[in-house]
């Protein structure tokens, strides 16, 4: 027998579009890039080469055929890096989203295995 005590419950959200996936990878480097204004920072960050943050990016925004993210080249001020409008709204969304899920998806697995998360 189970002991419901003892169940948690984990899960995984993603959006697709056009089999290209937005879930907490691409979320997290997009977050983070908006917060450091740095490809290379935000990657760093995620333990992640320059590289393959860029090419995710590009791969997202060739499929999803939104631009995510503008950059700078660098000069006496630096580049950068920052977040167009659609990619702080898609963030937004799927910030709203997860936060509900986390409020319903525990309701749902105890109301389903008699649990008390």
């Amino acid at each position: 027998m189970i002991d419901p005590d003892r169940l948690k419950v984990g899960y995984k959200v993603w959006l697709e579009w056009d089999h290209t996936v937005f879930g907490d990878g691409l979320y997290h480097l997009l977050k983070l890039i908006n917060e450091t204004g740095s490809i290379s920072g935000a990657a760093r960050q995620m333990n992640m080469s320059y590289r393959a943050a860029w090419g995710k990016i590009k791969k997202a925004e060739k499929h999803w055929d939104i631009k995510f993210v503008k950059t700078k080249i660098g000069g006496e001020q630096g580049g950068g890096a920052k977040l167009t409008d659609p990619a702080l709204e898609l963030i937004k969304r799927y910030d709203r989203f997860i936060d509900e899920l986390d409020s319903i998806i525990p309701k749902l697995f105890a109301n389903c295995f008699g649990t008390k998360d």
